[in-house]
């Protein structure tokens, strides 16, 4: 168990070392701006490929898999969505109540 542990620390100071570890999402050169207008296309795009396939699933041209699947992609993009929203409506709030 000892040597697990200190491999596992010796693992975790390498990938520091050699900057292998998680990058940021946008890359360098990406202001938060620019991830959030990103990430609203992404969600955008994400719920308007399920609404063309539960379109083409309402003339019978869509299998049943790729409709659930689309709808549960949806969901969870719409979900996601509402959860930042409210975090970003929590953050102004306590922000507006500090004082001067």
């Amino acid at each position: 168990m000892v040597t697990t542990v200190a491999n596992a620390i010796s693992a975790y100071a390498n990938a520091a070392k050699a900057g292998s570890g998680p990058k940021a999402a946008g890359g360098p050169g990406e202001s938060f701006l620019d991830l959030v207008k990103n990430a609203a296309e992404g969600a955008i795009e994400n719920i308007g490929q399920s609404e063309k396939v539960s379109a083409a699933a309402a003339v019978g041209k869509a299998d049943l898999l790729d409709v659930v699947s689309a709808l549960s992609n949806a969901e969870v993009t719409l979900q996601t969505v509402v959860s930042v929203r409210d975090k970003v409506v929590n953050a102004y709030q306590e922000i507006m109540r500090m004082p001067v």
